[in-house]
């Protein structure tokens, strides 16, 4: 049992969920898991009004997620504080969201195209997934005492626990830098989710994601007392950085293409594209067999 304190409420829990034959399994594993399985589920369940087949999209995450686990782990044992021996030692604990959504976004990006599916609007069904999934699976930092912040100077606001205790030496309120990023991610989810539904352009809500994200977790980073550094640089803070600097370049490069289509095609409903889609390559077929007919 450990014991925690958030804003001022106290009390006790066992990061081990149960175990299986001597094996813990841990809360925070079951939090990303349904961070994860939950983001699948709206995937597919949007994926036709993106113009994207559910069963492809799923042949992609089967690949896809258990790499972006190695994916989070590498970028932890390599910005970290510990050896390589230990790269499969994962369930005590120590993994990147910064590693995972990069190895999602390289791994993801073959696999679309093995599979013959739009990369751009698999992207965007990936960033929304991506929010959503991180809103969750942050809580899972709670359960680790991780992901948190200098003191606050509050008498109530603020976490703390054993393991915060030990590491930063004080028994004072920190700030709960989980809780931000939970926060700032299911608000982004919302936004985006709304969003999507009037694309400007295929691509649009991933570049956004890029620049939501990336603005948040810098800020967010530079609170934390408990960041991987490169050298003395803060390495998720500079990526941060670089995404959101990307994701503006992208977002305007877009933004003035879709602005050269006519007035009709640039504000089309999602779902009334894929219908458009559809209907026009039945005309054309029609038309192919009326002319083999003459």
């Amino acid at each position: 049992m450990m014991n925690y304190n958030l804003f001022g409420w106290e009390f006790q829990f066992n990061p081990v969920a149960f175990s299986i034959k001597g094996w813990g399994v841990y809360w925070y594993g079951i939090i990303i898991t349904l961070g994860f399985v939950l983001a699948v589920i709206y995937g597919i369940k949007r994926a036709p009004k993106f113009g994207v087949n559910p069963d492809r999209l799923i042949d992609c995450i089967l690949v896809t997620a258990p790499l972006s686990i190695l994916g989070a782990r590498l970028y932890y044992v390599v910005f970290g504080d510990i050896s390589f021996n230990q790269f499969f030692n994962i369930h005590q604990g120590g993994l990147a969201i910064y590693g995972a959504t990069i190895t999602a976004i390289v791994i993801g990006a073959l696999m679309c195209k093995l599979r013959k599916v739009n990369i751009l609007s698999a992207l965007d069904l990936t960033a929304l997934g991506f929010l959503l999934a991180q809103s969750i699976g942050r809580w899972g930092n709670f359960i680790n005492q991780e992901a948190y912040g200098s003191v606050t100077g509050s008498s109530w606001f603020g976490i703390s626990g054993d393991k915060i205790i030990e590491e930063m030496d004080t028994d004072q309120l920190v700030h709960p830098c989980f809780l931000y990023e939970s926060l700032w991610c299911i608000i982004g989810f919302v936004i985006l989710h709304f969003i999507s539904k009037k694309r400007k352009f295929v691509g649009e809500i991933g570049v956004l994601y890029l620049i939501w994200y990336g603005l948040g977790r810098f800020f967010i980073e530079y609170l934390r007392t408990d960041s991987l550094f490169g050298g003395s640089v803060k390495v998720s803070m500079l990526l941060s950085a670089i995404l959101v600097v990307l994701g503006a370049v992208l977002l305007v490069i877009g933004l003035k293409k879709s602005g050269n289509t006519n007035d009709e095609k640039k504000y089309v409903e999602v779902f009334d594209k894929v219908e458009e889609t559809i209907s026009i390559e039945n005309e054309e077929k029609s038309g192919e067999e009326n002319g083999d007919n003459n």
